[in-house]
């Protein structure tokens, strides 16, 4: 009867262990990102997804007059968790689909339709930043806190 508990009380420390490592599991690396690239995107929201453990932008970038060709397509633009994001101004109504977007981002390196987000471009010429990082005087990003 002993060595049963004993096996029990192994198994639940197994599982309680499992779900402690959960949230650092889900978190990823900006490995797959060319961080050290600033891509400017300007388009049109297909989808706005407010949702953790990071936030979404679809956009639509169309051909046109002054636009980089290598940007026209569709983009998953990937924010930081709405924690972060709703701590630097953005909310679950700051963008809707059909509202004209400008986003500044760091493509992923294999050149598919995905960036990480730096900052979007409001209409007024401001900057409503994703995270922490903010550029420097000499337009270089500070680094985001590790974990972000």
């Amino acid at each position: 009867m002993k060595k049963k508990q004993t096996i029990w009380g192994l198994a639940m420390a197994a599982l309680l262990l499992l779900l402690a490592a959960r949230p650092a599991l889900a978190h990823h690396s900006f490995a797959m990102f060319s961080m050290d690239k600033n891509v400017t995107y300007s388009g049109t929201v297909v989808e706005y997804r407010w949702e953790n453990p990071h936030s979404h932008i679809i956009i639509k970038v169309a051909p046109g007059a002054g636009v980089d060709p290598a940007t026209v397509g569709t983009w998953d633009i990937e924010g930081a968790s709405i924690n972060i994001m709703g701590r630097q101004g953005w909310n679950r109504a700051t963008y809707k689909a059909g509202d004209p977007i400008t986003l500044v981002a760091h493509p992923m390196k294999d050149g598919s339709k995905g960036a990480s987000m730096f900052y979007a471009i409001r209409p007024d010429g401001s900057h409503l930043y994703q995270d922490i990082a903010r550029p420097k005087a000499d337009g270089s990003a500070t680094p985001a806190q590790p974990g972000h």
